[in-house]
Order: C-alpha cells, then structure tokens, then sequence
C-alpha cells in the first residue's frame, strides 16, 4: 500500500472527495429521476394537448367537406338531370352540359379541389378537374368504390392517395372523400359522388402530432387498415394500441418510443402517433450533458477544497514533527508559531510549553551541578591536601589523649571529623538529616570551646525526620553564618543557637535560629534579593554561601523549596531550610 495514503493530509483529502462526489452524485440521480419524471409528464400532457387539438381540427374539416359532399347530392336539379332519360341526342347532350355545369361551380367554389368524379348507377361518369381525364375502366372492382357505394348515405373519408383514385391523368397526392347520391322521391341510390382534393390540409393536421423529426403519424381505420400518413413507411399494425370504447386518448411510453392514439369523433377512425425516444430525449441529452459538465466543475473543485483543507491540517503537524525531531536531536531553542484550527493551535501551543519546560529543566540541572561542583570545589578549597589533613590530626589526637589533654584532643578529634565529613562529596548522593547533624555537631563543639561559654546550643530535632535524606552541607553553612554574623560579636551573653524541625503537610522545615545581632528591614531586603541572583561562581565571600545553598534546594527539588529569611535588628534571626519530605534516594528525582 502507498505510504502517502497513511497521512492524514491523503486521508482527509481523499475522505472530502468521496463526500462531496457521494453527494453529488446522489443529488444529481435524485434530480435527474426528478427531471425525466416531470419531463415524462410535460410530453405526456403535450401530447394530449396535441392530439385534441388534431381532432379539433379533423372535426372542422369533416364539417367542411360533408357540407361539400352534401351540396351535390342535395340539388334536386341535378339529380333530376341525372335520373331523365330521353332517346334524343340533344337533349342529353344538354342534360350532360347541365350536370357538368352544376360540378364545375361546385369545382371553382374551392381552391383545394383537384376533381369531382358523378359516376352513375348506369355507368354514366361525369368529371370535372382536368381537361383530359382518362378514366379507369375497372373503378368497380376497386375498395373505395365499394365503400362509397355500401356507404348508406353518409359521408366516407377514403384517406390520402399517391395519385387519382380513378382519373389516370393525375398523379397528384390526393385527399378522397364521397358519399352516395339518392333519388329523393324513389329512396333509393342511382350513384355516387367522389371528391379528390388537395391533401395539404390534412397533412398539416397530421403533422400537428409530430413531436420529433422521425415521428410517425397514421389514421387508422377500425378494422385496422392504414387509411393516410405523412410518410411511406408502414408500421406493425399488432404494435399500435387498440383503443377501448371508452377511451378517447391513450399515451403509452414503451421502451424505445411514445406511442399517442386518439379516436375521432366522426367515424371509426383513430389517429396515432409514433416518435422514437432519440427525438423526446433531445432535450434529457442536453441536460445529461449538462449535469456531466456541472458535476465534473464540482468535483475539480471539491478536489481543489479538499486540497486546500487537509494543507490547513497537514502543514501545521507537518512543521510541528519538524520541530519534535529538532527536539529530538537536542535543539530546545525553537518556538513553533502556528495558526490553524483551534484543536492544533492547542497542541502546539501545549509543545512549545512542553519543550520551554524540557529546557527549563535541562538549565535547571546544569546550574544544580554547576553549583554543587562550587560547593564541592569551595568545600575542597578550604583543606589542604584533606586526606594528609585529618590523618595528622587523628596522629594529634592520640599523642594528646597520651599526655591526658582531654578537652585539645576532643576538639582535634573533631575537626578531624569535620575534614573527613567534607572530603568525601560525590556529585549527586545524599546524605541523611542524622548524618549532618552529627556533623554540625563536631562544628559546634569546636566553636563552644573557642567561644568558652558565650554560646548555647539546643538542638531539638524528632527522630523520625533523622532518616529523610538532604543535601550535603545544607544545615552546617547556616549555622557558621549564625556564629559568625549573629552571635560571635554579641555583647551580651551568653549567645543562643537553637535547631529545630517543624512538619507542615508534605513539607518539613529546619529552624536555625539564633538571638543574635539580627538585620535591619534594608539589610533582610538586600539579601532576600540576592539569593535569586546568580553570581559566576555561585558563591559569596568566605565558603559555601546561603546563595549556593538557596539555588541548590531551588534546582534539586523546585521553586516552592529552599530558604526562608526571618531577622530583626538586635532580637536575632531565623533561617529556615524548606524541604519535601520524601523518601531516600529521591533527591535528585
């Protein structure tokens, strides 16, 4: 699988398209099922609509021409012309010229009309239309010719013919339609009448159906016989609807084309039209192409917005993995500046805290060696070669406790152990609270035996806190402050020094107080201050300074741990050393 489809920036990307194409896509099925069902219904009614109004017109035409056909029949003269007989030559003759008049104003009457045919139950034929009719002969042996003569009287629609139904000469279209002629006071038929005209009207009619170029449009007689059409083609006859008695129009939308078929109300007669759906779906195809166009622009810019939305995500993260392997490799000096959505301006903003406090730790715990090595280094400093140092004074010790100088040897011994104490520092470890005070011990003896008697000490410490584990050198430089600037040069004797510990929830304090000199609001102001500033060496003149202790307890346990500074001038001062109480070996945790 590509590696790229992991990331997040292909996943949304990718999750985006398949959306908007989704959506699209089932928008647009819905409004294109929409679309074709109403464009179904706009035809269907268009038909309906069309086909009443082909009626409508065959109607009014069917009026005209019975009214045409009727005028003949109707004229009493004519049909008594047509039934005298005589045995004179000119009389006929006359008789002939009068009928022959009678059909030619009939004739001028229309424009539409191509001839009028009399033809007589005695074969007598009167024509009226070209000047050189060649009549056919077996004109009774034709279907029209029966049908008109079976016709009862009323008018008969022949239907649209490539040319003539009985003059040879014209070869026009014609429109034939007669009815037969009755000798009104006998009652009986002695011929009919047969009238060709001018197709054109009936045509245009038919065409009023098409829907399409490739429309098809037929009347169809009852018995299921083609009686005209617009074109030459011949349509299955099984395919057409049959329409039942009590339907007038019927619209069938079938697989490959609309099928419309409606009776009309002047004889058995229907007409149907036939278009293929390529001609309906003219207007769909443009709409599909339409829709494909649409939807290819949506897409290309959903593809676009997706684009730019998983950038507006990825870049972010992208930089923000940037600057974790920058983190990676030691580089804490780099702030990301982001601004995205608020989810990722929240990460980076909680990585850059992140790596600030990586850093902050990192400068905390080189300024917390840096400071322990001074300290290890001033504590050095202060002994001469230490191991020569306190093996001589135990050698001192011993020849002083062999002449009985108690009181010298124990103060050698002492500083023996002072020396011994200080010279074994390793970086890191911890010492006990049991283990300094048996060291502030040894210092205090010696300064109680060079002040001789101007110092009391009470040392009031409960032995569960002896075990907790402190920094080395953290209670020893305090008290060789309180000697040296608080009780050394007291006027009054004899001076105090108390050691004390108070627990306060997870915080154990050490009290070093002493009744002093004190300090004045300015002096305690002034060194407050200068505890949180950090010197090149980390120290202050004379040793191990409160300063170096302070930024020690600050780095190894936090900002709410080191010294706290009580003094007043003339009443004392009371250093307090704020540790948590935790368990050994958690010092440099």
């Amino acid at each position: 699988m590509n590696k790229g489809f992991h990331s997040i920036s292909q996943r949304v990307f990718l999750l985006f398209l398949f959306c908007m194409a989704g959506i699209l896509l089932i928008v647009t099925l819905l409004y294109y099922n929409r679309t074709t069902a109403q464009f179904q219904e706009k035809i269907s009614d268009l038909s309906r609509k069309n086909v009443a109004q082909t009626v409508g017109l065959f109607d009014l035409m069917y009026n005209g021409y019975d009214s045409l056909s009727k005028s003949l029949s109707n004229k009493l003269d004519m049909v008594r012309l047509f039934n005298e007989k005589t045995d004179e030559p000119a009389l006929e003759y006359i008789n002939e010229r009068s009928i022959t008049t009678i059909i030619g104003a009939l004739f001028y009457s229309r424009d539409d009309m191509f001839g009028i045919h009399v033809l007589a139950d005695k074969g007598k034929i009167y024509n009226y239309g070209n000047y050189m009719n060649v009549v056919d002969e077996h004109y009774r042996d034709e279907q029209w010719y029966d049908e008109l003569h079976n016709s009862s009287g009323k008018m008969v629609w022949l239907g649209v013919y490539p040319h003539s139904l009985i003059d040879k000469v014209e070869q026009r279209s014609v429109f034939a339609f007669g009815r037969q002629i009755f000798d009104l006071n006998e009652h009986k038929p002695i011929g009919i009448v047969l009238y060709e005209s001018d197709p054109a009207p009936i045509l245009a009619a038919l065409n009023n159906l098409k829907l399409g170029k490739h429309s098809q449009v037929y009347i169809v007689s009852g018995d299921g016989r083609i009686v005209s059409g617009i074109q030459p083609e011949m349509p299955d006859l099984k395919t057409l609807p049959k329409l039942e008695e009590s339907e007038n129009i019927v619209v069938q939308h079938e697989v490959d084309r609309l099928v419309v078929a409606s009776r009309l109300p002047f004889a058995d007669w229907s007409v149907v039209s036939i278009t293929p759906n390529k001609d309906l779906n003219v207007e769909m195809v443009e709409m599909k192409r339409y829709l494909l166009i649409v939807a290819s622009i949506l897409i290309l810019v959903s593809a676009i917005i997706g684009s730019f939305v998983s950038r507006t995500i990825s870049k972010p993260l992208k930089q923000l993995i940037r600057e974790m392997k920058q983190v990676e490799i030691g580089n804490f000096r780099r702030v990301l500046n982001v601004t995205s959505y608020k989810e990722i301006n929240i990460l980076v903003a909680s990585f850059n805290g992140m790596v600030l406090r990586i850093e902050e730790l990192i400068e905390r715990v080189k300024v917390s060696s840096v400071s322990e090595k001074n300290a290890e280094l001033l504590a050095l400093q202060s002994q001469v070669n230490p191991h020569f140092l306190y093996n001589t004074l135990d050698m001192i010790y011993w020849m002083m406790d062999e002449k009985g100088n108690d009181r010298l040897g124990e103060l050698v011994l002492s500083l023996s152990h002072m020396f011994r104490y200080s010279s074994h520092w390793e970086e890191g470890k911890a010492v006990t609270l049991r283990e300094e005070v048996e060291q502030i011990g040894h210092y205090l003896t010696i300064i109680l035996i060079r002040l001789e008697g101007r110092l009391q000490v009470e040392i009031d410490i409960d032995e569960k806190w002896l075990d907790i584990p402190i920094p080395r050198m953290t209670v020893q430089p305090i008290i060789e402050n309180a000697v040296k600037h608080g009780l050394e040069s007291l006027d009054r004797v004899p001076g105090l020094l108390k050691v004390y510990t108070r627990a306060e929830g997870q915080t154990l304090r050490i009290m070093i107080e002493d009744n002093g000199n004190g300090m004045s609001k300015e002096q305690l102001v002034r060194l407050i201050a200068s505890l949180e500033r950090e010197t090149p060496a980390g120290k202050s003149k004379g040793g191990i300074g409160l300063q170096n202790l302070h930024l020690r307890l600050k780095y190894m346990f936090g900002e709410a741990y080191g010294l706290e500074l009580e003094s007043e001038l003339g009443a004392g001062t009371i250093v307090t050393i704020v540790l948590p109480l935790m368990k050994e070996g958690e010092v440099n945790a």
